[in-house]
């Protein structure tokens, strides 16, 4: 059975089109690693080679959201099975609460070394190129290569958001460990403006050297050295043992079943779970139209709640006190409904920080499908790139809590809470494709939309991203994005809920869906309005 799509939403339609092809499909964030996947499924490769092409490429054509520093998640679907890896991680061993509270740090910093936690993004790309991948992984990294050795233009969204990472680095990094981002991006004092051609020679190297050894030397290797004595010299905790001892771990996918659709998102410490648990709670509810206020209105109060279950209970899984099942159950489904009231409620957790991510979903002619996600965390991540190579180091370590009774509290090769999460959707034991929407604490939030606007409301891959979106902050506040039906906000607000219309269409995620009808093998996808967003299918 296929998804039965209605006519394109017409009140929310962007320039784009569903795109439509048999042979294969990448859509991502970015025009040029679009095209890069879909180069490496022309040379011969699998959707696999091309999710880790693209993903390679994001590092160079979108560092504003991701880089080889990173972390990655990925859902593939192969022989008619779903996988799940998660490269993810941890923190480094020699840190602690006491150190970092020693330190001067009342709660974890955003930049420095300090919150930079274990790479995971080349591991995840050497990983998936062993298991599923079908060419050398050299070559899958040869157009990221290309383009970090001999540059690219700079497109508007990307542009935008470097100039403002700039002119915040500008003001709040202070120190010698950030000198090797201001030389790497803003050569000449100043973010590269929109058109301006931007090059890294050093990025391109490292690239190089990670396909050449497989990822071998990132983690045990020459790479691994530098990173370790970068860290050594400049107060860092991470060390070559830390590198060393990490490997992405294959985990089974946790699903709920949505009205006779499986809903697939990676387990924790991923917060996937916050949409199945949203999903779980709004099943029981009967949805007659989109645009009503009584639609809105529940999907933020189970979204709230979702949130409140998993900011109490989610983190590294050795160090939980529920299971994934547990939270996912019907029983515990049921009792969060019950908590659904006529009006606005105030749930447990703290605000939700924005954050940075890219998002890619990849599919070829034989079936094979690929949901991607893949982040440095807030835009460019902790202002650290290591010197001579490039390598623009994350900052997942600030969500760890120094509370050391919080279900997150910071500890030594402890995996932190996550907010990337790479989504999948099948029906009847078959695969109808990945979806995923990237940007932080906006991410299972999006998901859920995606989800309900394909599934209850019936709209097209396209029509299902460009639908207006609303983001639940804190307590009862609710941002909406300019294009939300405005008698809609004003009726919410009646119930309680504090509705806030942002004029930055940036907070609200950026999306991409690649669907694959089983009898025909066709694929329909769809790529993201509020960015550079680009499909490319042949």
């Amino acid at each position: 059975m296929t998804l039965q799509f209605d006519s394109l939403y017409a009140p929310y339609t962007s320039q784009r089109n569903v795109v439509y092809a048999k042979n294969g499909m990448v859509a991502t964030s970015q025009p040029l690693a679009a095209q890069a996947g879909l180069d490496i499924l022309k040379k011969g490769g699998n959707a696999i080679d091309a999710a880790i092409a693209t993903a390679a490429c994001l590092t160079v054509v979108e560092p504003t959201s991701n880089g080889i520093g990173g972390d990655a998640f990925a859902l593939v679907w192969t022989k008619g099975e779903l996988h799940g890896l998660n490269a993810s991680g941890p923190a480094p061993k020699g840190i602690s609460i006491a150190g970092v509270k020693d330190a001067g740090h009342e709660q974890m910093p955003k930049f420095g070394w300090t919150p930079v936690t274990v790479p995971g993004a080349p591991a995840a790309w050497a990983e998936l190129s062993r298991r599923f991948g079908r060419l050398p992984l050299i070559e899958v990294l040869q157009p990221a290569i290309d383009y970090a050795a001999n540059g690219y233009p700079i497109s508007p969204t990307l542009g935008k958001f470097w100039k403002r990472a700039h002119d915040i680095f500008r003001q709040v990094l202070d120190g010698e460990e950030f000198t090797a981002w201001f030389e790497t991006f803003a050569p000449k004092g100043r973010a590269p403006e929109v058109g301006e051609i931007w090059s890294s020679l050093d990025h391109a190297d490292t690239l190089e050297e990670v396909g050449r050894t497989n990822g071998e030397s990132f983690y045990r290797g020459a790479l691994a050295d530098k990173m370790a004595a970068a860290s050594a010299a400049q107060g860092g905790y991470l060390t070559k043992e830390d590198l060393a001892a990490f490997q992405p771990e294959w985990v089974q996918p946790i699903k709920v079943s949505y009205r006779g659709y499986d809903v697939w998102e990676i387990p924790p410490n991923g917060q996937g779970i916050v949409a199945l648990m949203a999903l779980n709670i709004l099943k029981g509810f009967e949805f007659a139209s989109k645009e009503t206020t009584d639609t809105y209105h529940k999907q933020i109060e189970a979204m709230k709640l979702a949130f409140a279950c998993g900011k109490e209970y989610v983190t590294d899984p050795q160090h939980m006190s529920v299971t994934a099942e547990e939270l996912l159950s019907d029983a515990y489904g049921q009792d969060r409904r019950e908590a659904v009231g006529a009006t606005a409620c105030t749930p447990a957790p703290g605000k939700p920080p924005r954050g940075g991510t890219v998002y890619l979903a990849t599919a070829d002619g034989e079936g094979n499908m690929v949901s991607f996600i893949q982040s440095n965390y807030m835009g460019f991540g902790s202002g650290v790139v290591v010197p001579g190579t490039g390598i623009a180091l994350q900052n997942r370590g600030h969500d760890f809590s120094l509370n050391p009774e919080h279900p997150n509290a910071l500890a030594g090769g402890k995996k932190t809470y996550h907010t990337i999460i790479p989504g999948f959707l099948t029906k009847d034991g078959e695969a109808v494709g990945p979806f995923g929407v990237m940007g932080g604490y906006m991410q299972p939030q999006g998901h859920v939309q995606v989800v309900m606007n394909t599934i209850d409301f019936h709209l097209n891959p396209q029509a299902a991203l460009d639908a207006p979106r609303w983001q639940w902050l804190e307590g009862k506040r609710v941002e909406v994005e300019t294009g939300f039906p405005m008698h809609i906000a004003q009726e919410l607000v009646q119930k309680g809920h504090q509705i806030e219309v942002a004029l930055e269409s940036g907070k609200f995620g950026r999306g991409q869906i690649i669907w694959r009808n089983p009898e025909t093998g066709v694929l329909m996808g769809g790529t993201e309005s509020r960015t550079d967003g680009a499909i490319a299918s042949w």
